[in-house]
C-alpha cells in the first residue's frame, strides 16, 4: 500500500494544483460563485479521484505487493500479477529474466562440473608417475634421493589439496558420516606423514584413548589432520621437538587438539589464518605455506558440522582444535 501511494504522489500533486486553479479561474473571469458550489465541485472531483485510485489499486495490488517485498520473490512461485497491461508486462519481463538467469546458471554449472572432472582425472594421472618415482627412490640410499623423496612428497600433498579443493564445491555429494575411532584415525594420519616427521626430526605423542569415538567423514577428517600435521612439522624449527595430539571432552562435545612447539603465529595474523591464500608473516618467512591448508580445514569443518579453533603465540607453538559436536558412545 505504501508503494502504491508513493507512486500516486505526482497525480495527487497535479490534482491539488488543479483544485487551486479552479477558484483562481472563477476570480479572474469575474464570476461570483458561492464557496459552497466550489466546495461541492471539489468534493465531487475528489470522490471520482478516490474511486479511480481504488480501482487502480485493485488492478495492480499484486504487482505492488511483489515490488514491496522483492526479497521474497521466487520465479517458481510467481502468480499472475493481473490481467491489465502493466502487471502482465512486468510478469513477462520477470519470467524472461528468470529464464535467461537459469540458462546462464546451468551453463556455469556444466562448466564447473567439466572442470572438476578434468581436475580429478589430471590429479589421478599425476599420481601414477609420482608413485613410480617413489618406488624407484626406495632402492636408493644417498642424500640426493632423500631430497628428491621430500620434493615428491610435497607434490603428492599438493595434488591432494587440489583434488579436495575441487571437490569442496560438490561436498554434499562426496561425504559419508559414520562413527569413527579417533585413536585409529589419528594413527593413520600420523603414519601417512611419518616420512615428514622423520626428516624433520619431530616426534609425535598421541594421547587419545582407544575408546574415544566421533561422528565424522573418514576421508575428509584424514585430509584435515594431514593439513594440520604438515603445518605443525613445517613450522617447527630444530630437531627433538614434539607434536602432541590429545582428545578430551568439553561438555557434550569431543575436542581433538594438535599442538606443536613451533615458531607460532603473529598476533596480527591470528584473525586471518583461515582466509584463503593468506600465508602471513611466518609463511612468507619460511616459504612453506600455500595459504590454503587452514582455509580448507575451516571449510570442511563447517560442512561437517564441526568447529575449529586456533591458539598460538610467537615462539610458543600453535594449538589447533577440532570440536566434534556431541559425544559419541564409548566403545
Amino acid at each position: 500500500m505504501r508503494l502504491f501511494w508513493k507512486d500516486q504522489v505526482p497525480l495527487l500533486l497535479f490534482y491539488l494544483l488543479q483544485m487551486l486553479l479552479v477558484p483562481v479561474l472563477y476570480w479572474i473571469s469575474g464570476e461570483d460563485r458561492p464557496p459552497a458550489i466550489i466546495g461541492y465541485g471539489v468534493l465531487l472531483s475528489g470522490s471520482i479521484l478516490l474511486l479511480y485510485l481504488g480501482y487502480r489499486y485493485v488492478q495492480h495490488r499484486r504487482l505492488y505487493k511483489l515490488l514491496s517485498s522483492p526479497g521474497t520473490f521466487s520465479a517458481d512461485q510467481l502468480t499472475p500479477l493481473g490481467e491489465v497491461a502493466l502487471p502482465e508486462a512486468v510478469q513477462e519481463l520477470l519470467q524472461n529474466m528468470d529464464r535467461q538467469y537459469q540458462e546462464k546458471l546451468n551453463g556455469h554449472i556444466r562448466q564447473m562440473d567439466q572442470h572438476i572432472v578434468f581436475i580429478n582425472r589430471w590429479v589421478h594421472q599425476m599420481k601414477t608417475p609420482i608413485s613410480v618415482i617413489q618406488l624407484i627412490l626406495q632402492d636408493l640410499e644417498d642424500e640426493t634421493a632423500g631430497s628428491i623423496q621430500e620434493e615428491v612428497e610435497k607434490l603428492r600433498k599438493g595434488l591432494e589439496m587440489v583434488i579436495h579443493t575441487s571437490r569442496l564445491e560438490r561436498f554434499e555429494n562426496d561425504f559419508h558420516v559414520e562413527l569413527l575411532s579417533l585413536r585409529k584415525t589419528v594413527g593413520n594420519a600420523v603414519a601417512g606423514n611419518r616420512r615428514l616427521f622423520i626428516r624433520r626430526g619431530v616426534s609425535v605423542n598421541i594421547l587419545v584413548d582407544d575408546g574415544t569415538h566421533v561422528y565424522s567423514d573418514a576421508k575428509w577428517l584424514m585430509f584435515m589432520l594431514g593439513q594440520i600435521l604438515t603445518n605443525a612439522v613445517n613450522y617447527t624449527v630444530g630437531s627433538g621437538k614434539t607434536v602432541t595430539i590429545s582428545a578430551h571432552p568439553r561438555g557434550k562435545d569431543t575436542v581433538l587438539e594438535i599442538s606443536d612447539q613451533g615458531i607460532g603465529i603473529s598476533p596480527e595474523d591470528l584473525k586471518r589464518v583461515f582466509n584463503p591464500y593468506f600465508t602471513g608473516e611466518r609463511g612468507r618467512q619460511y616459504h612453506e605455506s600455500t595459504g590454503m591448508g587452514l582455509y580448507l580445514v575451516k571449510e570442511i569443518c563447517t560442512r561437517l558440522g564441526h568447529a575449529v579453533e586456533l591458539e598460538s603465540r610467537p615462539g610458543a607453538g600453535t594449538a589447533v582444535r577440532i570440536i566434534f559436536n556431541g559425544q559419541a558412545p564409548v566403545q
